[in-house]
């Protein structure tokens, strides 16, 4: 995926990304609560375990999609929540996190699931969590990201100690405009084209 020689092609980005949730969703799940259940089957009666928790699945848009599709062909019963939110970045270099659009169903008693491609400073994570908390009190709470910064991830564990960390690969380096380096680039533009700059 951080090859540049393969990111043109965005069909293998995306499907890459939703193979990274499909990793993610089966080491999740272990996690997860079950119950012993009967199920009948064409022959008679199976013991089997099922799975007792409500799960909501929650993406920061756009970039999140493929990762929250790749978790959402596991956990096919969770729910799910939308967020859009960006960087506005000002002429000093610094930026803050706005959120425009937030769509959720009700948290309570619910693993929330929050999926970011890119874990960078942890600005848009903090901000996504504290405005779910609207939503409801979640039993549980993972992130999950393809790649994260030590920094981000440092961040997200003083403010969130009791959240479970989910990230393929961590890189030491952010740049002075909070790009993680080595990285993969801009996850957006590479599933779905380049946007327009402000």
């Amino acid at each position: 995926m951080r090859d540049v020689n393969f990111q043109n092609n965005r069909t293998l980005f995306r499907n890459n990304m939703e193979r990274l949730g499909n990793i993610f969703a089966y080491e999740i799940s272990r996690t997860f609560r079950y119950e012993a259940t009967d199920v009948e089957t064409p022959l008679g009666v199976a013991k089997t375990s099922l799975s007792g928790d409500r799960v909501v699945l929650c993406t920061i848009l756009r970039a999140g999609l493929p990762l929250h599709n790749g978790l959402l062909q596991f956990i096919d019963w969770a729910d799910n929540g939308f967020i859009a939110a960006y960087r506005k970045n000002h002429k000093d270099g610094t930026f803050e996190i706005n959120l425009e659009y937030i769509t959720c169903p009700d948290l309570n008693e619910a693993v929330l699931i929050i999926t970011d491609p890119m874990l960078a400073t942890g600005a848009s994570i903090e901000r996504t969590i504290e405005s779910l908390g609207d939503y409801g009190k979640y039993t549980q709470l993972h992130i999950v990201s393809i790649i994260a910064s030590s920094h981000g991830v440092n961040h997200i564990r003083r403010l969130f100690p009791q959240a479970h960390l989910w990230v393929a690969a961590i890189d030491d380096e952010l740049t002075a405009k909070s790009y993680i380096v080595p990285g993969l680039g801009d996850a957006g533009d590479l599933a779905f084209g380049k946007k327009m700059q402000e």
